[in-house]
């Protein structure tokens, strides 16, 4: 299931557990935040908003609140002896989608842990034994080739002087 929604100006497309950069919102990290302006609901059916989906929330967890990298606003006025140089940090809340809700459902406010990964199942011994030799002929197709030696450079002449000043000298 995914939702598109709208928050400080622009329109984010998420699914369940998916962290992205938003605009600063209020909130500490850890607490639930409730986006309201959800404009689609898709999965396996769509359900387009016009201009928002009724009842429809996507829920997020705070993980940080933040400063992007600095932008560097410089300006300056030709001929004119006019410059102006100014900084600039955007401050960045980073959330982790929780839930998406349809049917006017609210929110669950408490965190929940999250599912730990489990590492995938090892495959068969006779799988295991052809990936090893396919690994062994990756690395032998993969070996250093000869380099071709490069011509000598010519050797210039050592007679001129490198720092000889142009023109006369001065008295």
């Amino acid at each position: 299931m995914f939702a598109v929604f709208k928050t400080g100006g622009k329109q984010y497309r998420v699914a369940a557990e998916d962290v992205l950069k938003v605009a600063k919102l209020k909130g500490e990290p850890g607490e639930i935040v409730e986006f309201g302006e959800v404009l689609v609901v898709g999965g396996d059916s769509v359900m387009l908003g016009a201009p928002t989906v009724a009842g429809a929330t996507v829920a997020a967890e705070v993980l940080d609140q933040a400063r992007g990298p600095k932008i560097i606003a410089f300006k300056k006025r030709r001929r004119k002896n006019s410059r102006r140089k100014r900084g600039f940090r955007e401050e960045f809340t980073l959330i982790r989608i929780t839930e998406i809700l349809t049917d006017g459902k609210k929110a669950n406010k408490e965190v929940q842990p999250r599912p730990k990964r489990t590492p995938a199942p090892a495959a068969e011994a006779g799988d295991t034994a052809a990936a090893a030799e396919g690994a062994t002929a990756k690395k032998a197709k993969k070996a250093p080739k000869a380099k071709a030696k490069a011509p000598a450079a010519r050797a210039k002449p050592k007679d001129k002087p490198k720092n000889k000043p142009k023109g006369k000298p001065k008295k």
